[in-house]
């Protein structure tokens, strides 16, 4: 990164200030918060014994200073959209958007310059994108959407409040009790399922729609919290949901592929595995991410996601992500109470309990334990037999694909169980509590 690019990069940071003042006039962007961990010696997400790997990460200043850029950065049409609330209020700001991706921005009567800027944005095609390709990834994921995805999206969504530093936008916005925590769990397994189905992100389909949704959710939320200062103290926390925080959630699967490859020599993708890759970015890009968070590499995407969590500090905090961690696991998935549904949540909490004591806790039951949950045999031996099943099913589905035969019959069998999934996650909202959004008086109209 050049030193003209990189200044160009911190202006469009600050330009948050001046474009966007009713969410970002009173934020200091020259803050370098408690978050930003880019110090030897710094306890990070990196984990344990990494001292030499971090070492050689941040040696690479370009891309920490483009991490720690984007670490400032929100969703600059999306932010502005979202800042209408206080003019528009909330219901119209979600029915205009909605309007507009269903039937085109020229539906939509007096539509302000924001959302026009929006839909614009999402509408644009980066010249790298294929979508055969993408439609190619797609139709490689919908196996595993369908038949492993609703086993671990509890346990996967679990690792978005495992740090205190991104977890606490999500306390701060009512997602302490289970009932809420079920549907952000809901909510996100809707969202992957439904951008994994045919022309699901072309641009009337249901995966750029729920994009947009997403996007504006975010930008609801940093709305919400940079209203509560008494609850945000940017110098410790920073920037709420930055656009680095985006980065996990739409590219751990091609993040663990290509680490993977590299471990083994290789370095580069096979046909399958870039239209996998594309799938992911092509989403990401829907979601707002920028470009340059996108690598196309494996070596690109491996020292992009290295260097974000080598530089974000490590903290667990009971009272946020514990109390988030603990109303997730309590959450009720079921759409109702019927035996199928009951039979699917004993396995699906089991492994759920799994993955989490695996992934964060490093197999450890008794530190598990001591922060809400208990990992019994009972539940490993549930966990391990849904394990067989679920690999079984899985690889029957993929011989089935690369059959001329039954590729066809396989995928729109795949493609059914996804919708009755999505029906049984019922609606999705994509938005945080309302009532946090009301429209506020006017100063007048206190006066009078």
């Amino acid at each position: 990164m050049s030193e003209l690019v990189a200044k160009s990069l911190w202006a469009k940071v600050e330009s948050q200030k001046t474009a966007i003042p009713a969410m970002y006039g009173a934020f200091d962007f020259a803050v370098v918060p408690e978050r930003f961990a880019d110090q030897p010696g710094d306890v990070t997400q990196l984990g344990e014994g990494t001292a030499k790997q971090r070492e050689a990460i941040l040696s690479n200043r370009e891309r920490v200073d483009l991490i720690r850029a984007y670490s400032m950065m929100g969703d600059l049409v999306a932010d502005a959209y979202a800042a209408l609330m206080r003019q528009y209020g909330f219901r119209a700001l979600v029915e205009m958007l909605v309007q507009a991706c269903d039937h085109g921005i020229e539906s939509v009567a007096e539509a302000p310059p924001e959302l026009a800027a929006f839909i614009a944005d999402m509408e644009r095609r980066p010249d790298w994108v294929d979508m055969e390709l993408v439609e190619e990834g797609a139709r490689l994921d919908r196996n595993s959407a369908a038949n492993f995805g609703p086993f671990i999206i509890r346990g996967a969504f679990i690792a978005t409040f495992m740090n205190k530093y991104s977890a606490l936008p999500m306390a701060i916005t009512n997602t302490l009790s289970s009932e809420t925590a079920g549907r952000r769990v809901k909510e996100t397994a809707t969202f992957f399922s439904t951008s994994v189905l045919p022309g699901a992100l072309e641009r009337f389909g249901p995966g750029f729609k729920a994009a947009a949704m997403v996007r504006l959710m975010h930008s609801m939320v940093r709305a919400n919290v940079l209203r509560r200062p008494e609850d945000w103290d940017q110098r410790v926390y920073g920037f709420p949901i930055p656009q680095v925080d985006q980065m996990p959630a739409g590219l751990i699967p091609i993040f663990l592929l290509s680490y993977k490859m590299l471990a083994q020599g290789r370095t580069e993708f096979t046909r399958e595995e870039r239209a996998r890759v594309e799938l992911a970015r092509y989403r990401c890009f829907l979601l707002g991410l920028p470009e340059e968070l996108l690598a196309d590499t494996p070596q690109g995407i491996v020292e992009l996601m290295s260097t974000r969590a080598a530089t974000l500090r490590q903290d667990y905090d009971d009272s946020t992500c514990g109390e988030l961690l603990r109303a997730t696991m309590a959450a009720d998935l079921r759409a109702n109470d019927g035996a199928g549904e009951t039979v699917h949540a004993f396995f699906e909490r089991a492994m759920a309990k799994l993955f989490f004591l695996r992934n964060f806790m490093g197999n450890d039951r008794a530190k598990a334990a001591s922060i809400g949950v208990k990992v019994g045999t009972r539940d490993l031996v549930v966990a391990g037999a849904a394990g067989i099943f679920v690999a079984s099913r899985m690889g029957l589905y993929a011989l089935a694909s690369r059959l001329p035969g039954l590729r066809g019959v396989a995928d729109r069998r795949l493609v059914s169980k996804l919708e009755k999934q999505l029906a049984s996650y019922g609606k999705a909202h994509f938005t945080t509590d309302a009532a946090q959004y009301r429209p506020q008086p006017s100063q007048g109209a206190m006066a009078a």
